[in-house]
């Protein structure tokens, strides 16, 4: 099954979006039997449908691959190969929906639905009323954008306590699927607090059954009284249409959100600079953590940021944040980036079977969590010759030119997988060609020779710990040899 973003529909492309409605207060706006059973949702609809809106967008790309820092091309610069060929350029028009959020001209949508765009229109109502639209802020985090029009005594949503949301509930997507305006379905919620699905950073999903398609992204799931529940953003799909598995980003975040970006122009989260990931049962065990499986695994801490200042280190798994459990990562990340900088947060942490508490100071997320590393010294410059470890694993020393290729930070030192047999411990453990390898069993690697003389001390059999730099951050790896 197949975890879809959903992108605006492309005018030539085949692509998925999500559902987008309007606004009403006051009652909930349906009729009913006498029998006291729901026969129409059209009142609702009547008054809703006039703060739904469509987004067109205007992009132009070149088409082609461009170099993925971590893919194969990039490493056959080195290792024999050739370099991907540029192409032309493109003009490609996107179709999608947003929601009207205040009566003088601020509107939500999805961020992917804009992202790029070199123009933004808005069409208001069957009519299509035309207005150029300007981005006040984005949010890639969450996929929140907000928009702004000139144009004022609007039609606005109201805004549902999503945290109040439950499964079983009735829901209405209404927007503009394959172009087709102001489309209404209908669905219940079928879960609440979904997650750990790599879209976007920050998942904490409605998922719904309410029937979504290209062309509805950036559009509104609201509840029976006609008010917002969720701003629809992805769906699961095989088929790259409705198969009944939606998923909206909750009204309350998009409100803080959508607050923030007017006021900033900008999202400020809470930072302890930290970069986690899940522990697995295979991590606890090679980490000799018994009966630990929930909590949050530091793979890395920046110098310098509020989490080394604490005293965490890399090893330690967060177990809960001012008293509140932290399951997994995801839990971390929306419980740390809800708070204030300058916050102080008790932070508790599992450290080789241990409880240790940690009063951390929030600092401000930087943008793009930049991280500033220390200069190395490299002085290779000639083609590196590969090494064989763990049994289908190549590595070479990191050069210069492999570490600009690849677009490793300056203070990211290890030995860098060059090529690896897909059916090895390693590869199977998630381990690929790009990887830079920094620890073995939490002792540090800085060329293939340390490596190799960790490697001989190893017992047959013996499970190994590596500490991994991948995809842009650092997390541990269990390896157990065959």
């Amino acid at each position: 099954m197949e975890r879809r973003l959903l992108p605006p529909c492309i005018l030539f492309v085949a692509t998925i979006v999500l559902a987008h409605a309007g606004a009403v207060s006051g009652a909930t706006q349906t009729e009913q039997s006498r029998e006291g059973i729901i026969t129409t949702f059209a009142p609702l609809v009547e008054r809703v449908a006039p703060s739904v809106v469509t987004v067109f967008t205007t992009q132009t790309v070149s088409r082609g691959l461009t170099a993925n820092p971590f893919s194969d091309d990039a490493l056959r610069q080195f290792f024999g190969g050739r370099a991907p060929q540029k192409q032309d350029k493109q003009t490609l028009q996107g179709l999608g929906s947003g929601v009207i959020v205040s009566r003088d001209g601020y509107i939500l949508t999805a961020n992917h639905v804009i992202s790029g765009a070199d123009e933004i229109m808005i069409g208001l109502g069957n009519d299509l009323r035309k207005f150029r639209a300007k981005k006040i802020g984005t949010d890639p985090g969450t996929d929140v954008a907000l928009l702004k029009i000139d144009e004022n005594n609007l039609s606005s949503i109201n805004f549902a306590d999503s945290d109040k949301a439950r499964a079983g509930d009735l829901v209405l997507a209404i927007g503009n699927p394959f172009g087709l305006r102001q489309t209404v379905t209908m669905g219940i919620i079928s879960a609440v607090g979904r997650g750990g699905m790599g879209i976007v950073d920050y998942e904490n999903f409605i998922q719904t059954d309410a029937a979504i398609n290209t062309g509805n992204s950036g559009g509104a799931l609201v509840d029976i009284d006609g008010r917002l529940l969720g701003i629809n953003t992805a769906i699961f799909t095989k088929s790259g249409g409705n198969q009944g598995i939606g998923f909206a980003i909750p009204a309350n975040l998009a409100r803080d959100v959508m607050q923030s970006l007017r006021e900033k122009g900008r999202v400020v989260r809470g930072y302890i600079g930290a970069s986690v990931q899940s522990l697995t049962p295979e991590l606890a065990d090679a980490m000799k953590l018994k009966g630990q499986l929930t909590g949050a695994l530091v793979g890395e801490v920046e110098p310098n940021a509020p989490a080394a200042k604490a005293g965490i280190k890399t090893g330690d798994v967060i177990t809960s944040v001012n008293g509140k459990k932290v399951n997994d990562p995801r839990e971390l990340r929306l419980t740390i980036g809800s708070m204030a900088p300058g916050t102080k947060a008790q932070i508790d942490v599992n450290r080789e079977g241990q409880t240790k508490k940690f009063d951390v100071q929030l600092s401000e997320m930087p943008p793009g969590a930049a991280e500033e590393g220390a200069e190395t010294s490299s002085e290779e410059t000639a083609e590196p010759e590969k090494t064989t470890v763990f049994g289908g694993v190549g590595v070479t020393n990191m050069t210069e030119d492999i570490r600009t290729a690849l677009d490793l930070p300056k203070d990211v030192q290890g030995v860098v997988i060059a090529d690896i047999d897909a059916e090895s411990p390693a590869a199977q453990a998630g381990l690929r060609e790009g990887d830079v390898i920094q620890e073995v069993n939490k002792q540090p690697v800085k060329s293939v020779k340390d490596l190799l003389a960790i490697g001989k001390k190893l017992k047959p059999h013996e499970k190994i710990l590596m500490r991994v730099y991948s995809q842009g951050r650092s997390g541990y790896v269990a390896l157990e040899p065959k």
